[in-house]
């Protein structure tokens, strides 16, 4: 399954940290093989005190996927919250005689011969990780599970937007589909603790995806990659800048068609995985065809 990594801090504030860009935003994206010991979550992490984003509205979100991948599997995700807390995550992924991934013996033993995590370990880890976190873009990848992880990830960002609206119309995402000709976009309403927010306009033209317009803006409306001194800043402490990652991350979509194997730029790990979130919601409006513009009512967190 994929659709996949992030810890997209794309709405973890996804707008970043400039501190992160040199410490955390140094390091690569590896194929899910259980090589990402750096992204794998090893201890639990604790919600962190929110500044800017509406609430969650307490009620029961769910969302599902249309219809089974090539090996037969669809995912299935629900949440639930009370007293403005995700309480409990059930994602998981169902077959045909509606058996749980989590469940099947011989599926965990091949996985986790193959990768060193199977699903018995990997589910019930992200669940842990959003409820502890209550922030999607703060999950981290489970080493051996990337792709699994990134999908957790977009899916868990679409049902806490639902929550956030009190919405809690059963989401359905048709994986399957192929994109559908239009124009998507996606914006965040708060700017982050640094002054910016996020925004990804993408054109599917003959059911391709031909053309990615992702930058951040400030309160002015100037673009990211347009502030030199960020650039400067940036640059100097994790080896790349916005006018370098920003249009690598938008080519990598076009080229590869698919946000689950857009490849983390190096020195830019947090803005790399916040794309990949978005970009994964954006394609799955464009496999149902909706072209109505996403407004991600972003959290922003205090600093520590």
């Amino acid at each position: 399954m994929k659709f996949n990594k992030i810890i997209f801090a794309a709405t973890l504030s996804l707008s970043l940290l400039l501190a992160a860009c040199g410490s955390n935003e140094s390091s690569t994206k590896t194929k899910d093989n259980g090589s990402e010991s750096n992204h794998a979550a090893k201890t639990e992490k604790v919600a962190k005190k929110i500044i800017a984003g509406s609430p969650l509205q307490d009620g029961t979100y769910t969302l599902t996927e249309k219809d089974f991948d090539d090996k037969g599997w669809k995912t299935t995700f629900e949440i639930t919250v009370k007293d403005g807390k995700i309480t409990e995550s059930k994602y998981n992924y169902v077959n045909k005689d509606g058996k749980l991934k989590s469940e099947d013996k011989e599926y965990e033993e091949a996985m986790k011969a193959k990768s060193g995590v199977g699903p018995a370990e990997y589910i019930p880890e992200l669940n842990k990780q959003l409820v502890s976190t209550q922030d999607a873009a703060q999950v981290e990848v489970v080493s051996g599970a990337t792709h699994s992880s990134e999908n957790f990830i977009n899916y868990a960002q679409q049902l806490i937007q639902a929550a956030q609206k009190g919405d809690t119309t059963p989401i359905e995402i048709d994986a399957q589909g192929t994109l559908k000709d239009g124009e998507y976009s996606l914006s965040e309403k708060n700017l982050g603790s640094t002054g910016w927010k996020t925004y990804i306009k993408m054109t599917v033209s003959g059911g391709k995806i031909t053309a990615v317009d992702y930058n951040f803006l400030n309160k002015d409306g100037k673009l990211k990659t347009e502030d030199e001194d960020y650039e400067k800043t940036m640059t100097e402490k994790s080896g790349t800048g916005p006018q370098e990652y920003i249009p690598a991350l938008s080519q990598s979509l076009i080229d590869k068609q698919s946000a689950a194997d857009v490849e983390v730029v190096s020195g830019a790990t947090h803005s790399s995985h916040a794309f990949k979130m978005y970009a994964a919601q954006l394609i799955n409006a464009a496999q149902k065809g909706d072209t109505t513009p996403i407004e991600v009512d972003n959290f922003v967190f205090e600093e520590e």
